[in-house]
């Protein structure tokens, strides 16, 4: 018995229906919308990534239509060492994030991060194509974006710019929406929004909802959902440094040698959450040595400091930290993260990000008030950078 492949409508419709399941979409409009735009015109070729291998997909292949639509990041654009630095973002997460923004009829939004287009597609039939400016540091993606929106019947603004500048000429804006990873809140992101806006956007591996007050300063909660988007790129060329070139010398680089006891196991959920956000650029990755030993390691690519801990007791956080340049990453970590086992683990939606009119940020726990971390400015070439704690 030959049995017809689904077609875009119905996958469509599948999609939306999984969304209102799940609570990723609360609303009617947001409804409306991923069911009227097509997914699967922004993205004519992409790969999957599932269960540590990768997949392509692109037009032709008779299973392209239906993995569009499946609730999981696409990957579209790679760089030259095949490191990803463009993808539609999985469906679920891109729907949280719009119905944090609680947008009005009316409201003008700034999307940082054209991607394929998609999310602004998206924007597009909910508010209307002159209400919706989307920037990305790469010509080539707006262009491309350019194309399939207005193939899709949406002609929004977009920009080949530098996001994390915003875009003044059209400012001031009521809503900002990020789909790229940053480590610290830009001043002109805020600069850039009316009093009482509200900025949504990925910053270390969570994802926070602020609202601007009348100084430009900023606050809110992080939402349930954890997630790493690609981080920002200051220029289109712009390569990271990726951890498979880091393996092997962090493995052999001599330093200093001291014995620590680990407050929290580092995969733990929140304790990456807190590490992610006291540092937002630090290369962090874990492997496993000849002996079974687990070894974490860490690099600073502006100051070259790096530690490598590796565990040496049987059911006991103990390990040996190696480590070596100007900075001490792990002296760095340890006190939030022992501040975080005191505190009983808690999740990382009990946790809030104070952003002041001079650009400090501050992470609290469960209220602006209460238990609170001044989370360290970076700049390049910066020597040290720690968490003050306030109680």
């Amino acid at each position: 018995m030959i049995t017809e492949a689904p077609s875009a409508d119905e996958l469509r419709q599948h999609m939306a229906d999984h969304l209102v399941r799940t609570g990723s979409i609360r609303s009617k409009p947001w409804r409306a919308a991923f069911l009227s735009v097509p997914r699967h015109a922004f993205v004519p070729d992409f790969t999957v990534r599932s269960q540590g291998s990768l997949h392509r997909y692109s037009q032709g292949d008779p299973a392209w239509l239906a993995a569009a639509y499946q609730d999981v990041s696409l990957l579209t654009q790679f760089d030259q060492d095949g490191t990803a630095t463009s993808s539609s973002t999985q469906p679920s997460l891109m729907a949280q994030m719009l119905e944090a923004l609680d947008v009005r009829d009316g409201d003008i939004v700034l999307e940082i991060g054209a991607g394929t287009g998609y999310n602004a597609a998206l924007l597009s039939h909910r508010l209307g194509p002159d209400h919706v400016v989307t920037v990305d540091v790469d010509p080539e993606l707006v262009a491309a974006a350019k194309t399939r929106l207005r193939s899709a019947g949406y002609e929004p603004t977009l920009v080949a710019g530098d996001g994390m500048a915003g875009y003044p000429e059209r400012a001031p804006y009521d809503r900002l929406l990020a789909t790229c990873g940053v480590g610290r809140i830009p001043t002109p992101w805020r600069d850039q929004l009316r009093p009482g806006g509200v900025i949504v956007a990925n910053i270390g591996c969570g994802i926070v909802r602020l609202m601007v007050q009348d100084d430009h300063s900023a606050g809110g909660r992080f939402l349930h959902g954890l997630a790493t988007f690609m981080t920002a790129r200051p220029t289109p060329d712009t390569v990271g440094t990726t951890a498979g070139r880091l393996v092997q010398p962090l493995l052999t680089w001599s330093g200093e040698t001291r014995e620590i006891t680990l407050p929290a196991v580092p995969d733990a959920p929140g304790a990456q959450f807190l590490t992610s956000l006291l540092h937002p650029r630090i290369n962090d990755f874990a492997v496993v040595d000849d002996e079974g030993r687990q070894i974490r390691c860490l690099f600073d690519p502006a100051s070259s400091s790096w530690a490598r801990i590796t565990m040496t007791g049987a059911g006991v956080m103990t390990a040996r930290l190696d480590h070596g340049g100007p900075r001490d990453l792990w002296a760095e970590r340890e006190p939030l993260l022992t501040q975080w086992r005191d505190a009983g683990r808690p999740g990382h939606e009990r946790y809030g990000l104070t952003v002041a009119s001079d650009g400090a940020h501050t992470l609290w726990l469960d209220e602006p008030d209460g238990v609170s971390w001044r989370l360290p400015r970076r700049r390049i070439g910066a020597p040290r950078g720690t968490a003050a704690v306030s109680r």
